[in-house]
């Protein structure tokens, strides 16, 4: 078998910790501020589908600036209209399309009896803009998204203990374990800039983004056993004849390049989409984008160091 080493993982150790830790920081801090500012107290700024509402896009023929929004929710307020979010969706159109952003209106639920709001709207839009369109409306109930999240949270869950469970009887204990820490990083840290996109850019997330994390996890989890799986097997030939050190580096230069391979084709598809694709699947893409990035870091420069630290301490404890 070859053991050559390529790639030194453990003699940068704490390079790679130092940059996980700023990353679960940012993370970190980023939530605990959207939760103090956001009205709903959340981490992340959710969307329609986790607080129910209602959303109109409205096409337009020419760039907006924030400023104009300004006066749009001025006039939508003195028509009658409270507590709006605005937003400024930028298109990716065909040439031949004269849509050049879109103006997202989201506000409380609006029956679908409720001509007369859905009016006061789209007269506020097409005073400012005469050449607008009502292209989308989307509408959930408020006990209808307080379920969906109650779902989406459970689902989660459960994917986690799943995932927790078969790492228990899988691996040993140390690997086990520094494969969960491994998740939580990596969801921390997509959750992480979501969060800093929401404060920034009032980013909100939806049910697509669960589907995205829970994808994340699965990924994730499966780059760090192929990791470990060598490692292991590395263990049982060669743990008379090189440390631990070493076969983590042999194990982690054996299994770099189908890592790299498998992460870059996921990457050039997800990137097309994003690009390419429709609005409404942007943010869903970006998250798996992000997730598969992490997820590659995270199983070469943070599992793979967390198994060293964990023998290390053992060697040592074992010593004294």
């Amino acid at each position: 078998m070859e053991t050559k080493i390529k790639i030194q993982v453990v003699k940068y150790r704490w390079i790679w910790m130092f940059l996980s830790a700023c990353f679960i920081l940012a993370s970190i801090g980023a939530m605990i501020y959207s939760s103090i500012t956001s009205q709903n107290h959340l981490p992340l700024k959710v969307g329609i589908d986790y607080t129910g509402g209602t959303v109109l896009q409205y096409s337009i023929d020419k760039k907006v600036s924030n400023d104009e929004l300004g006066t749009i929710r001025s006039n939508l307020e003195k028509s009658g209209v409270p507590s709006v979010s605005l937003q400024i969706i930028n298109a990716n159109n065909a040439e031949d399309s004269k849509t050049q952003d879109i103006i997202s209106v989201r506000t409380k639920f609006i029956a679908e009896d409720d001509f007369e709001t859905v009016d006061n709207i789209s007269k506020v839009i097409s005073a400012a803009y005469p050449n607008s369109e009502l292209v989308s409306t989307n509408s959930i109930g408020p006990n209808l998204g307080k379920e969906l999240f109650k779902n989406s949270l459970i689902a989660l869950g459960l994917a986690c203990i799943g995932i927790v469970i078969y790492l228990s009887f899988r691996f040993k204990f140390d690997f086990a374990l520094s494969a969960i820490i491994a998740l939580i990083h990596d969801v921390l840290f997509v959750v992480g800039v979501f969060a800093i996109l929401g404060i920034l850019f009032n980013v909100q997330i939806d049910a697509l983004f669960i589907t995205a994390l829970l994808t994340v996890i699965g990924f994730s989890v499966h780059d760090t056993i192929v990791v470990f799986d060598r490692i292991r097997e590395n263990l049982r030939y060669y743990a008379k004849k090189m440390s631990f050190g070493e076969i983590v580096d042999a194990s982690v230069s054996q299994t770099l390049t189908r890592s790299i391979n498998t992460s870059l084709t996921t990457l050039i598809t997800l990137s097309a989409l994003y690009f390419l694709g429709g609005i409404t699947t942007k943010d869903f893409v970006l998250a798996m984008i992000l997730g598969i990035l992490i997820g590659t870091y995270s199983s070469i420069f943070f599992a793979s160091i967390l198994v060293y630290f964990y023998e290390d301490y053992k060697t040592r404890k074992n010593a004294a």
